[in-house]
């Protein structure tokens, strides 16, 4: 059974579990073959600010490791879901649902109706789990719109 435990943006694990994104992420979008300056633009538009962050969630697994990671922050009259990852070896289990429901939950709990997010698109699975959870696609929204062509965004908005 998986538990899930609200920890600072900083804590190690949730900086370990987006390290391991990053890595993940820079392999399927072939970030070696892209400009230097680029990349700098991508890493400013993807960057987070943990001051703004409003909650950071782990999914931790029934042996005590953490198997998954997501934040949430503040976009206007919404919150802003980021960095969702969950470990390969846990993938279909039902972890990002959980996450999800989580962020849901923060969300509702701090008077807030509307959640959006940014994927891309070589991340079908996140899409599929996206959209099964109620999720719709929306327009691109800044920053991604600028500088990453291969965004997909999404919103639901919280009953």
């Amino acid at each position: 059974m998986t538990t899930f435990e609200l920890v600072e943006y900083d804590d190690p694990r949730a900086v370990e579990l987006r390290r391991l994104m990053d890595v993940e992420m820079s392999a399927r979008y072939e970030m070696h073959l892209i400009s230097d300056a680029a990349l700098e633009a991508i890493g400013a538009a993807l960057a987070v600010d943990p001051s703004t962050i409003s909650a950071t969630v782990l999914a931790i697994s029934n042996g005590g490791a953490p198997v998954g990671h997501a934040a949430l922050r503040p976009k206007g009259d919404s919150w802003e879901v980021k960095r969702v990852v969950v470990l390969d070896s846990v993938r279909g289990q039902g972890v990002g649902a959980g996450l999800m429901n989580e962020l849901e939950r923060l969300t509702r709990e701090a008077g807030v109706t509307r959640m959006v997010l940014q994927t891309g698109d070589r991340q079908p699975e996140a899409v599929r789990l996206y959209e099964r959870l109620g999720y719709t696609p929306i327009p691109v929204y800044a920053p991604y719109d600028v500088v990453l062509p291969q965004s997909l965004c999404f919103e639901k908005v919280l009953a």
